[in-house]
């Protein structure tokens, strides 16, 4: 299985796993799903960060570094997750989640988050 993290399932797995729910630890240990995070994460950790309200103590980079270390492949976004945001109904209005659920669906990847707003996209949303 593909898994994409949401933003907090990556800041939660790289820095504070205690964090996870154990539903979503265990399919991240799971050696046969491949991890996958968004650049669309790290931009959101790092925009956070310089406006004055981090999410996270480690810088950014760092958080790449060890999504790296820990063998999660990064999904950068394309043009056509970009255009897939176009045809969401607007369950939810957080950039950052749309662009997030439209890469799950464009991969397909199972989206793995706590966000229960982000549910009725789609059965590949999987809310732990």
């Amino acid at each position: 299985m593909r898994l994409l993290l949401d933003t907090h399932m990556l800041l939660w797995a790289l820095v504070e796993p205690r964090r996870l729910p154990k539903v979503a630890a265990s399919h991240i240990r799971e050696r046969s799903h491949e991890i996958l995070y968004s650049s669309v994460s790290i931009w959101e950790i790092a925009l956070k960060a310089q406006a004055g309200k981090p999410v996270t103590s480690a810088p950014a980079e760092r958080l790449v570094e060890a999504a790296a270390a820990g063998g999660y492949r990064e999904l950068p976004v394309t043009s056509v997750h970009a255009a897939r945001i176009a045809t969401l109904p607007l369950h939810h209005r957080d950039p950052f989640d749309r662009l997030l659920v439209a890469q799950a669906l464009e991969e397909p990847a199972r989206l793995l988050t706590v966000d229960r707003k982000l549910a009725p996209y789609s059965e590949l949303v999987m809310v732990v």
